[in-house]
């Protein structure tokens, strides 16, 4: 891991820090050329209504747009979590040249922990991939929203089971005292 790698990975988490302020599952991107950060992104997919709109599409579209070309062979991406397959495929259509990511996805994650995309020789592109790098705050970052979601949905399914069955609340009303 070089001193860029990390520094654009710090990035990627900003990223991934924004995109838990609005709810949306904490996984942030940054795209460099020659070293220069070009584009970032973070997940959108709730917000947008987007199912696409994860933080490696959502920075991709950015960069594609700022250097005017759905080719980008001189671009690095950095992302918080292993790439899924739409991701990773995404990427290898654009001619990256190389994909980082931190913590890796054994659920959907298209760089080696489900399948390895980018190993297929068949394709005509081949973008270099190197995962792990500050693994340990993506993965946390990960588990602490998710830890956060499960402890917020028991709370509203335990506030909801408080209410006595047959109990009609008023909404625009405060509720009774006492």
């Amino acid at each position: 891991m070089t001193q860029q790698d990390e520094a654009a990975m710090r990035l990627a988490l900003d990223q991934a820090h924004s995109a838990w302020l609005v709810g949306e599952v904490p996984v942030g991107a940054v795209i460099l050329r020659g070293g220069k950060v070009i584009a970032t992104g973070y997940n959108r997919p709730i917000t947008t209504h987007d199912p696409t709109a994860h933080a490696e599409i959502v920075a991709l579209r950015h960069a594609a747009t700022l250097l005017e070309n759905y080719r980008l062979p001189e671009c690095e991406l950095f992302v918080t979590l292993e790439p899924c397959a739409m991701c990773a495929m995404a990427l290898m259509h654009a001619r990256f040249k190389r994909v980082v990511f931190g913590a890796a996805d054994p659920k959907t994650g298209a760089a080696g922990s489900v399948v390895d995309l980018f190993a297929q020789t068949q394709l005509n592109h081949h973008t270099a991939v190197h995962g792990g790098v500050l693994a340990e705050p993506c993965s946390a970052l990960l588990k602490q929203f998710f830890a956060e979601r499960r402890a917020q949905q028991r709370a509203e399914r335990d506030g909801a089971a408080a209410i006595p069955a047959g109990e009609v609340l008023e909404l625009d009303q405060p509720p009774p005292p006492g």
